[in-house]
């Protein structure tokens, strides 16, 4: 979030698609579709009759902006080609971010470049557990000791 917010000012239009593999099997592809257009295009209710008129509605109408679109936890092709059929469906100097761990998935899609995220160690694990638990670096002493417990 802290990165996305830092860079989605130099866009046209930017979305943050979290979870699409869990939201995507709560609610649907054309649901998701209907998020991203909303935010991209700066509309409400947009409403799709399936995923497919939501690519075509992407395609059609984000092929001349300049897109910043993280897609987190995706986890399988009918959802990049729902979302980011292919890399002309944006204007030049798009940028389209991608996390899953299907490495596969991604080689299917043609996607140009890829970056693998290395394991954390157990220092960094607790640092970025502190983090989103406690919303700041260090934590009350009593709580020290469960924390290091949890990380053996």
């Amino acid at each position: 979030d802290i990165v996305y917010n830092s860079i989605a000012d130099d866009f046209d239009s930017s979305c943050f698609l979290q979870n699409v593999r869990e939201e995507s099997n709560k609610h649907g592809l054309k649901h998701l579709q209907s998020i991203l257009l909303s935010k991209m295009l700066r509309e409400k209710n947009i409403i799709l009759t399936s995923w497919q008129e939501g690519a075509s509605m992407i395609q059609q109408r984000l092929r001349r902006k300049k897109v910043l679109l993280i897609l987190d936890d995706v986890d399988n092709r009918e959802q990049l080609q729902a979302f980011a059929g292919r890399s002309d469906w944006f204007g030049p100097g798009s940028r389209v971010i991608i996390t899953t761990r299907d490495e596969q998935l991604l080689k299917s899609h043609e996607i140009e470049r890829t970056y693998e995220v290395e394991e954390l160690n157990d220092n960094d694990s607790l640092q970025l557990l502190i983090w989103n638990a406690f919303k700041r670096e260090k934590v009350d002493p009593s709580y020290e000791d469960v924390l290091n417990r949890s990380s053996i």
